[in-house]
């Protein structure tokens, strides 16, 4: 997982967080690359694959150690008859 600001490029104007799928071989100028990735939600799902141009030196790597996905606690519905008025 990547986190991308203007420090990677101009045009992540809003940081977006991305999960690299390959590091493509197109031609760049030096000090650039191409990457295919998976644009990330706030809970980690992926919501649009995009090929980003970006500077490797402006690429920030987030803590791995912590969870990526939170795990919602869901309290069951109690099931019963239904009162129609």
């Amino acid at each position: 997982m990547l986190h991308l600001t203007r420090a990677a490029s101009v045009q992540f104007l809003r940081p977006i967080f991305v999960r690299v799928i390959r590091v493509l071989d197109w031609p760049t100028y030096d000090g650039w690359l191409w990457i295919d990735a998976y644009e990330l939600a706030r809970n980690g799902d992926a919501v649009a694959r995009r090929s980003l141009f970006v500077m490797p030196v402006g690429l920030i790597w987030p803590d791995t150690s912590a969870p990526a996905r939170r795990s919602i606690a869901r309290t069951p519905v109690r099931r019963g008859p239904v009162r129609v008025r």
